[in-house]
């Protein structure tokens, strides 16, 4: 039994949870198309491997790993592949991505699945492979390719495996429902990745605001010794996979290090469940539990939807907008991102649809910073957010950088208590989505003029060896001649 620890800073927002998480898990219809973006995932963008024209199964392979720190990409329901370019995506400033849209044919056909072996029969590499082929990324908001951090444990001692159900966002109840519906799916997940990591000992770590969550977690665990679930205390934003490693095992991540530095391995409930789905049904991730809340939505609940179905379509599953929304957010109201529009995409990183009324959202308006200090001590991770905002700002990014941009994990903590409401954490998003297309666009210009010294060699060689066939005939004729 691990004894708690206090975590740094942290605030406490109203919960809001209690609409959403009242109802079951509802499965939301096929659309009449599908916008599955090319990179759902950190890491490189998947390579397309259909052509417009195709068609396509459910659960098909459409688009393979960019590189080892990358993900698949497989079709959510049948249909032909009608475009391949891109769309707008979830993010606030409107970015654009690369996709492949699918027409779907209403028969949601799936691809013929063989049934794996007993997964506890495999070799913890192979396993691993097969999460990587399934596309699994953490479904908890972080995205990172799952099988990357279960391949830690070839690398790494990792003793505890830690399952994260605290889920502190307001409005999100995804891992809640999950973790009261799928109970034993998510233990069998567990347990699966305990023996791809050899892992001595597994803890999930809830809430306490999630009563039933913890009783049915409880139940599922009995008769399985090496699992033990954890009640901690509800605070923001206790889900963050460093703070939650502190608060379980006492122990501090270092500032841009991993969790395996310190013998933890962390994953999101609904990531587990999703591991277990592949391991043992050979299912590729193309669906998700998602939140759809807020004053505005007019039967709040939780709801599966295929990936790559628009926003609206599942808002109008939930019976549409009750009035008019002030705010869209993709995700919770402390980390979520504001939507550019309900046409773009649920992806694999989307917890919650949420549509806010006016006296849901802090309509004042942002002040001067006072120097005041509370966003630095409600910083969970020891940073200054006012000087790394004031730096973002400037589109100074290197100077953001020095203050620890980069170890900022967004999770909005210092906006909700600055009293001069400073967006930071839109100023922090910004800046790292910046960052993130600079280092695309080096990328790309990297990859433009290694094409265009290939092709000025391949030139040169072309021109060399049509002087050297030139000198060649010369001397055969002045050879002749002269004979």
């Amino acid at each position: 039994m691990f004894a708690l620890s206090r975590i740094r800073g942290g605030v406490h927002p109203a919960a809001h949870k209690d609409r959403s998480s009242a109802l079951t898990i509802a499965q939301v219809s096929v659309p009449g198309h599908l916008y599955l973006p090319l990179r759902q995932h950190a890491g490189a963008e998947a390579v397309p491997v259909v052509s417009i024209g195709d068609y396509v199964f459910k659960g098909q392979l459409i688009a393979a790993a960019g590189s080892e720190v990358s993900a698949p990409v497989h079709a959510s329901s049948s249909g032909r592949v009608v475009g391949i370019g891109p769309i707008t995506v979830p993010h606030p400033s409107g970015l654009h991505s690369q996709a492949i849209i699918i027409e779907c044919d209403g028969e949601d056909r799936w691809i013929t699945i063989d049934p794996p072996p007993d997964p506890f029969s495999l070799a913890p590499s192979m396993l691993a492979d097969r999460v990587a082929a399934a596309g699994v990324v953490g479904l908890g908001g972080a995205i990172f390719p799952a099988a990357v951090k279960l391949k830690q444990g070839a690398r790494h001692e990792i003793k505890t495996v830690l399952v994260n159900g605290s889920e502190c966002e307001p409005y999100l109840t995804t891992d809640d429902r999950l973790m009261r519906e799928k109970a034993e799916e998510i233990v069998d997940g567990a347990l699966l990745i305990q023996h791809i990591l050899r892992a001595y000992r597994i803890v999930i770590a809830i809430e306490d605001n999630k009563v039933e969550a913890i009783s049915a977690m409880r139940a599922a665990t009995e008769g399985h010794g090496a699992i033990e679930v954890s009640v901690v205390p509800a605070l923001y934003p206790m889900g963050s996979a460093k703070q939650l490693i502190n608060a379980i095992t006492g122990r501090e991540v270092p500032a841009e290090g991993r969790s395996t530095q310190v013998g933890v391995l962390v994953h999101n409930v609904g990531t587990v469940y999703a591991i277990q789905q592949a391991l043992r049904y050979g299912k590729p991730l193309i669906s998700r539990v998602v939140t759809v809340a807020g004053a505005c939505i007019q039967r709040p609940r939780n709801v599966e939807v295929l990936l790559g179905t628009s926003i609206q379509h599942v808002i109008d599953f939930c019976g549409g907008f009750k009035g008019t929304p002030s705010q869209l957010l993709l995700g919770g109201p402390m980390m979520g991102q504001v939507l550019p529009s309900t046409q773009v995409p649920v992806i694999k990183g989307a917890t919650g649809i949420l549509a806010l009324g006016s006296h849901e959202v802090p309509q004042q308006q942002a002040m001067p910073c006072i120097r005041c200090a509370r966003c630095v001590e409600a910083c969970p991770m020891g940073l200054m957010p006012l000087e790394m905002a004031a730096h973002a700002r400037a589109d100074d990014f290197a100077g953001a950088d020095d203050y620890g941009l980069d170890d900022c994990i967004l999770c909005g903590s210092c906006a909700y208590v600055c009293p001069s409401h400073i967006p930071l954490v839109q100023c922090f998003q910004y800046a790292l989505g910046e960052k993130d297309e600079r280092r695309q666009a080096e990328r790309k210009t990297e990859r433009i003029k290694q094409m265009m010294e290939a092709r000025r060699a391949r030139l040169d060689a072309e021109e060399a060896a049509r002087l050297a066939a030139q000198a060649i005939r010369r001397s055969t004729f002045s050879a002749g001649a002269a004979k």
